[in-house]
């Protein structure tokens, strides 16, 4: 069972995704807040596997909610969601450390995939907040000496920077979902890094890309 908080400081939105949350087999809401003002203390005592993290809210936002938890507990997933697709809001949280972003305008069916795939230790984000993050950083993806990357796996971490998910990587690729699962793993162990937004970061940096 998946333990999700929710981090809204709409309250009919917080209500509702609690709703979805309680209705599905396979999670458990964890607890609601209104902004991240005591995340810390709120993670110690609810103990959340996933975080759905509104990234506009008073006091303290969600931007510096991602921070302090990646810094202090990172094996904790965080799925970024706001009613506006900002750039940099964008890339401030994925570069903090967070799996997933997706628009509040996505559906509950949506946002039920984004959580499945963060789950299995993937990145989600809508595809035009992909298509953000592949203007940015570039459009293409080169094998790495430095990093020795294969070409099957820049191959897959260019398709994670689309906004794929592993079963389009998959399909696109003629492999299986295990076996991008694994390409994934070694990209993230040979560029050292714990998220999607951390490694297309890096591989501008190091102009991977």
């Amino acid at each position: 069972m998946t333990r999700v908080a929710v981090y809204d400081d709409n309250k009919p939105r917080r209500e509702s995704l609690q709703a979805f949350i309680t209705m599905s087999p396979d999670l458990e809401h964890a607890g609601s807040f209104e902004n991240c003002s005591t995340i810390l203390q709120d993670v110690v005592t609810t103990k959340p596997d996933i975080i759905l993290m509104d990234i506009e809210m008073p006091l303290v936002n969600g931007l510096e909610g991602v921070r302090k938890v990646k810094l202090q507990y990172p094996h904790i997933k965080v799925i970024m969601q706001t009613a506006f697709d900002d750039d940099d809001k964008v890339f401030s949280a994925l570069q903090a450390g967070a799996e997933g972003y997706i628009l509040k305008s996505a559906s509950i069916t949506q946002i039920a995939q984004c959580i499945d795939e963060v789950i299995k230790g993937g990145a989600a984000m809508t595809p035009s907040i992909a298509l953000k993050v592949m203007r940015h950083f570039g459009k293409t993806l080169t094998q790495s000496s430095e990093y020795n990357l294969s070409p099957k796996e820049t191959e897959v971490l260019k398709h994670l920077a689309k906004g794929f998910s592993y079963k389009m990587i998959a399909d696109e690729m003629g492999i299986s979902y295990f076996t991008v699962n694994n390409h994934v793993k070694k990209v993230y162990e040979k560029l050292q890094v714990h998220s999607l937004g951390e490694a297309v970061a890096l591989a501008h940096k190091n102009k991977l890309v």
